[in-house]
């Protein structure tokens, strides 16, 4: 009761015209992110996030939270329509999808990938809204070894839930670390990493790294292979929405399921594009129709749309409460939320209740928004994708370059953009991971100080992150699967050499 109470609170924060504008003028922005291939939510708010500066952080935040409902949307009007997936979670929505499109049923299939992303982000926003208290409070109880433990829980799990490569992964992070270590050490007032530079004494603004990374790095790759776009046009219209709808109302039980695989592995967290496959997957198993996955199954539409809305939402939820992120772009909101000077974890629930909730308000409001805007203009995103990449290209750089320089006024955070997104764009290129470097920089120093305070608590006994069940127990899961590949790497040569 005391939830819906606080919901209810949060409703009045966000129910101003003011911020139903910004909801709206987000949703709009994010359906745009999510139709340009390549940028996605995380690239998109990173790129607009300068532009909240002046805003209060309450609607500074739901703008951003909307661009990424809106990003969640609009990524499978291009996978259905044109094959080509937005993001990378919308992979697997071109498997049925754009098979469907060919057929004639575009309206249909676009109908149901929308239906489906509402479900899925609205399961996960519901388990939000009773689940943060909780775990905020449980967290109240935390000091700075059960921080650090949960932080390397956080590392560790990139290592064993990725499809790269564990020492990939492990070199991205260990870059992350290191950008994360430049400038003044705050504890001991030392240098690290200067290398005589006064410019790098303040160390590398994080927004700025994202930009680069995420921004310039995706265009730099996709200007390489020359997107053209070419697919289908479409229209929904409201019979097609209703009989759509009555097809729908019969699979309920794939909703469910892949509301559930999603939420689980976005607070894992291991992902909106493992959680779209692995219910691909499983719904392909459980579906009467199989076998016909692939040449335009409705059932293998809503599975990694549900899945996917459900991961990229449920992310937020241990970011808000312990503030670790649960993805790159729950990652990127943790940097914002930094800026602002509000420090996510469980104190954010006591310290700032009514940001907290009108957030959570303006996820149940922003997911609805949504919906309806981008089911009216689907024909408008559409042709969007005809404007040639020429001209796209220019102007997201410039876009990035004018948000770089908003951060400090700075034409020295211009080039270390440049800088970042020539780094991302190898990366990209070597097949190296970025989000466990995002993950790095914003962590980095966090971790570092609860080690060091856990470390002064215990004069220097490692068995401080043993001394009680709880952290002991999160210690041993995280040591557990940072050396998970390692384990199943000698397993597979110890079965290897009986055969042979």
């Amino acid at each position: 009761m005391e939830e819906m109470n606080s919901l209810m609170q949060g409703f009045a924060v966000v129910l101003t015209p003011y911020n139903i504008l910004l909801m709206f003028v987000g949703i709009f922005l994010g359906i745009l992110v999510g139709v340009l291939p390549g940028l996605g939510g995380a690239n998109g708010i990173a790129i607009l996030l300068p532009i909240t500066f002046t805003m209060n952080p309450s609607s500074a935040i739901i703008m951003l939270s909307c661009i990424y409902w809106g990003s969640l949307f609009g990524g499978a009007i291009t996978s259905i329509l044109f094959n080509i997936p937005g993001c990378s979670w919308s992979v697997a929505t071109t498997f049925d999808g754009y098979p469907m499109a060919k057929k004639g049923q575009a309206g249909e299939a676009l109908t149901t990938s929308f239906t489906s992303s509402f479900i899925g982000a609205l399961f996960a926003i519901v388990l939000i809204t009773f689940l943060a208290p909780v775990i905020a409070r449980f967290a109240l109880r935390f000091g700075p070894p059960e921080f650090f433990a949960i932080m390397l829980l956080t590392f560790a799990s990139f290592m064993s839930m990725g499809k790269e490569a564990p020492t990939k992964v492990l070199m991205a992070m260990m870059l992350g670390f290191a950008l994360a270590c430049v400038g003044i050490d705050v504890v001991t007032g030392q240098l690290r990493l200067t290398f005589g530079s006064l410019e790098l004494l303040r160390g590398f603004a994080f927004l700025i790294a994202v930009i680069g990374l995420f921004g310039i790095g995706e265009i730099l790759v996709s200007m390489e292979e020359g997107l053209r776009f070419r697919g289908v046009a479409a229209k929904i219209d409201p019979k097609i929405v209703l009989k759509t709808w009555r097809i729908l109302f019969g699979h309920w039980g794939n909703f469910l399921r892949s509301s559930i695989i999603g939420s689980a592995l976005g607070i894992a967290p291991a992902g909106a594009t493992p959680a779209s496959f692995m219910s691909y997957g499983i719904a392909k198993k459980f579906s009467k129709e199989g076998d016909k996955f692939g040449t335009g199954a409705i059932d293998g539409l809503i599975a990694p749309e549900t899945a996917n809305n459900a991961a990229g939402t449920a992310a937020l939820l241990p970011m808000l409460t312990l503030g670790i992120p649960g993805s790159p772009t729950a990652a990127v909101l943790l940097g914002g939320l930094l800026i602002w000077g509000l420090q996510p974890g469980p104190l954010l629930f006591v310290e700032q209740k009514e940001f907290v909730w009108g957030l959570i308000a303006s996820m149940y409001l922003g997911n609805i928004a949504g919906l309806i805007v981008v089911m009216t203009t689907v024909p408008l995103f559409a042709a969007i994708l005809r404007v040639p990449f020429s001209i796209i290209a220019p102007i997201i750089i410039t876009a990035c370059s004018i948000g770089a320089y908003t951060v400090a006024s700075s034409m020295g955070d211009v080039w270390y953009m440049l800088v970042f997104g020539i780094l991302g764009y190898l990366l990209k290129k070597l097949k190296y991971p970025i989000a466990p470097l995002v993950l790095a920089m914003v962590l980095g120093n966090a971790a570092e100080n609860a080690f060091r305070q856990s470390m002064l608590m215990s004069q220097g006994n490692i068995g401080m992150f043993w001394s009680n069940g709880l952290v002991g127990t999160i210690a041993t899961v995280a040591l557990l699967l940072l050396f998970w590949p390692l384990f199943t790497w000698f397993y597979g040569k110890a079965r290897k050499s009986k055969t042979a």
